[in-house]
């Protein structure tokens, strides 16, 4: 997996590619921890191209919005492909996570 970061004020996009599973979770989580502590507001993630997550990739997904959330950052989902968006419709993501 790799994980492209671009700043634009206060909002930083987050891209990854690839998969996001058991094997490469904490490259994911790592890069959102850098993020909650850049002192950015938003952080949009560009699902585009993620071609698969498993429940390791959720866990981290969620529980890094939680500690966003309790900082004040505002999280965004946005241009998932057609897998990623049957996953986070199945397991209710999006009741959760903002759209974009």
């Amino acid at each position: 997996m790799n994980i492209l970061v671009r700043y634009q004020g206060s909002t930083a996009t987050l891209s990854p590619t690839g998969f996001i599973d058991e094997y490469t979770a904490n490259d994911f989580r790592e890069k959102l921890n850098e993020l909650i502590d850049s002192g950015v507001r938003t952080v949009e993630l560009d699902m585009a191209g993620v071609d698969f997550m498993d429940s390791t990739g959720i866990g981290v997904l969620l529980s890094r919005y939680k500690i966003m959330k309790s900082k004040g950052i505002t999280m965004q989902l946005s241009h998932c492909n057609r897998q990623v968006d049957k996953l986070f419709r199945l397991t209710g993501i999006y009741s959760i996570i903002a759209t974009r």
